[in-house]
């Protein structure tokens, strides 16, 4: 017998396994519905993924990674919000930084009676991503692409010490971060348009421009100056759409990462400085 972890407990998730025999004799029929689906957003200019994302997308939610509590985020989640939030994006607003990014919570993680259906380190072989080593041949968890500039890593979050730790359900080690907790508690579902579309995970919009404040003050080495940048654009771009459209969603986050302590507030304050138009629409939501 196998075990796997669905997700949590709730009448929703009931009723999908409810409804599971009933979805695989419809697969024939829910392929070709998915497939007019995307011909219908692609028609409406809903932005494609690229081949290489896609295709990696596409493995790890085969292989069950979004299922076993790994979620996107960066720039790649960044430019699945399109859906979500009823926007369009330009090309600028969608430069990538190189970087695709996966992370879960280590506890979740340990937790889970389940695994992978194939190892992360399998699937960026085959598509020709080389393992950066780490401090050990074992701590692996940034993977760079062969014939590209791309790297995919995988990180989780921690209250202290940065180091490089072990996610069982996912096959990998990720390197911890702080402030990241905050990011991934609670994802959503979104649509990535490659083929079909590939359902994947991604953090919640509001929490996802806060978090970018956050993260705009700690790049403050010179190579990083250039990701800050984008961190500060994106976090604007998603504030003014929020402020009009979901603003108790936006303030709810907003007070939540106020009310987590004064180096959260010395960071976001620290950002915001240098965005004096979100700070007052965040200041006005009252």
């Amino acid at each position: 017998m196998k075990a796997r972890y669905l997700g949590e407990d709730t009448p929703e998730l009931r009723a999908r396994l409810d409804r599971a025999t009933a979805l695989k004799a419809e697969a024939d029929t829910r392929r070709k519905s998915m497939a007019r689906l995307a011909r219908v957003l692609r028609a409406e200019g809903f932005i494609t993924t690229d081949r290489d994302t896609g295709s990696l997308l596409g493995a790890f939610a085969r292989a069950g990674l979004f299922r076993l509590g790994g979620t996107m985020i960066g720039t790649g989640a960044y430019a699945l919000y399109q859906g979500e939030l009823g926007v369009r994006f330009d090309t600028d607003e969608l430069a990538q930084t190189g970087d695709i990014d996966f992370a879960s919570f280590e506890r979740l993680s340990l937790a889970l009676d389940d695994r992978v259906e194939a190892q992360p380190n399998d699937i960026l072989g085959a598509l020709k991503f080389d393992p950066v080593p780490g401090v050990t041949d074992t701590q692996v968890w940034r993977w760079r692409q062969s014939h590209g500039t791309a790297m995919v890593e995988f990180l989780t979050p921690t209250f202290g010490d940065e180091t490089v730790k072990a996610l069982p359900a996912l096959g990998v080690s990720a390197q911890a971060l702080n402030y990241l907790n905050y990011l991934i508690s609670d994802p959503i579902h979104a649509i990535a348009l490659y083929r079909s579309g590939i359902l994947v995970k991604v953090p919640r919009p509001e929490k996802y421009a806060i978090h970018k404040l956050i993260v705009a003050d700690r790049r403050r080495d010179w190579p990083d100056q250039f990701k800050a940048r984008k961190d500060r654009a994106q976090a604007e771009f998603l504030i003014d759409v929020m402020a009009q459209d979901r603003p108790d969603d936006l303030r709810e986050a907003y007070e939540d990462a106020l009310d987590r302590g004064p180096r959260w507030r010395q960071r976001i304050e620290a950002t915001l400085n240098r965005m004096p138009a979100t700070a007052k629409i965040l200041q006005d939501l009252g």
